[in-house]
């Protein structure tokens, strides 16, 4: 079984971890509506990008 030969020390460890920090959420704001939500998905009336593309209620 492969043990640590030294300890890993904070430095290390959170240079390691230094990508794990969460990003942003990124909103956009609907065209047809004017509120927010998320890029490239369908906004809660069937529209995307200014087009109705569904006739169906979208639950978000």
């Amino acid at each position: 079984m492969a043990v640590p030969k030294r300890k890993t020390s904070k430095s290390k460890k959170g240079m390691r971890r230094a990508h794990h920090a969460l990003d942003k959420t990124t909103v956009v704001e609907n065209k047809t509506t004017g509120e927010l939500g998320r890029p490239h998905h369908v906004s809660p009336d069937g529209h995307y990008k200014g087009r109705q593309v569904t006739t169906d209620k979208v639950n978000l």
